[in-house]
């Protein structure tokens, strides 16, 4: 349901609350300092997303974009580029910092929706090294954010990512959303998971706490992301009062299905009313996006009317508007969502 001033926000998963629940865990929470590996939460918590998705070890950290730099640092040299989809959320909304921090390039491959074939990593390495930087890590992302929340199918990620190994890389997952991932096709997380040495996801998007996420992957490499984690500020004192949320997030993952339900309900009612602005067969997780050029009227009046109305949307971006479902919306949000498209 909307937030209790009545505002319903479909601007991203990340506006979620905290749930009672997770309020009176961090408020309970037994605490130390994390640096010094003394927060029992903190520990418990890297425990749980470890061994959720069979990884030997974990670290937590502030934020997914941190997550992916420190995965990323303790696998590259500077000098050396990543290949990535060219629409990747690692290269594309994390404010530069491959070059600027990592001292790395982004090779880059044009996809459908970030689905990398083995075929693109052999002709990447064949320059790469010689009269190309050397390319020494392939970098996923599950679910794919700028096509709309789409979900790169196991046996693509298997398939690639055995190829990349082949040629001498190592492997990283930008999993921010991995269990919508998990939700939306009943593969588990750990099985997308073993395509790669290391994945990061995100406790603060459609799983609702309130801040964090974590970098999971072979015990040695963790150690290196611990280390490297302090050196970017990522260092945290008494952090088991984030950590115990982020454990009843992980904890109740499953009900990730409900906001993909809500998202093809949404789908299904914008294209009943604006068939050539949405096709609700595209829509696989919890986002939906939305061609403007098929609304009744322009974007910038649609999202006027709707934010008199007490809902929230984002701006568009190259012609394409994103909607995204959440535990704190529901059928009563998306109905005024689309009663607020029209011109009525």
């Amino acid at each position: 349901m909307a937030f209790s001033d009545g505002t319903a926000d479909f601007r991203s998963d990340t506006v979620t609350r905290p749930t009672e629940d997770m309020r009176r865990a961090m408020a309970e929470a037994a605490v130390g300092d994390d640096v010094y590996a003394d927060d029992p939460t903190a520990n418990a918590l890297e425990e749980d997303a470890a061994s959720v998705v069979g990884k030997e070890a974990a670290v937590f950290v502030p934020t997914g974009t941190m997550g992916n730099q420190l995965a990323v640092m303790a696998q590259t040299r500077p000098g050396e580029e990543v290949l990535v989809d060219e629409f990747a959320h690692i290269r594309n909304v994390e404010r530069g910092w491959g070059p600027a921090h990592a001292g790395i390039g982004w090779r880059t491959v044009s996809t459908d929706g970030g689905q990398i074939t083995p075929e693109q990593v052999d002709t990447v390495m064949e320059l790469a090294g010689s009269m190309f930087p050397r390319v020494s890590l392939l970098a996923w992302e599950n679910t794919h954010n700028l096509s709309g929340g789409r979900v790169i199918p196991l046996e693509v990620m298997a398939e690639t990512s055995a190829r990349a190994r082949e040629r001498g890389l190592r492997v990283h997952i930008d999993g921010a959303r991995i269990f919508n991932a998990e939700a939306a096709t009943g593969t588990k997380a750990a099985e997308f998971a073993a395509t790669a040495d290391t994945i990061q996801f995100c406790f603060s998007k459609g799983l609702g706490a309130p801040i964090g996420s974590i970098v999971c992957g072979p015990a040695d490499l963790m150690d290196e992301v611990r280390y490297l984690r302090k050196r970017l500020g990522g260092g945290m004192r008494q952090v088991g009062v984030i950590a115990a949320a982020a454990r009843i997030a992980l904890r109740d993952r499953e009900r990730l299905a409900e906001d993909h339900e809500l998202a093809r309900y949404l789908a299904e009612q914008l294209a009943e009313r604006w068939p050539e602005a949405v096709d609700p067969t595209t829509v696989e997780t919890n986002m939906v996006r939305v061609d403007v050029a098929g609304l009744p009227d322009s974007i910038g009046a649609i999202r006027e009317r709707l934010g008199n109305n007490g809902v929230i949307t984002g701006a568009p971006a190259a012609g394409w508007w994103r909607l995204v479902t959440h535990r704190d919306v529901d059928r009563a949000d998306v109905d005024r969502l689309v009663a607020g498209i029209s011109q009525d």
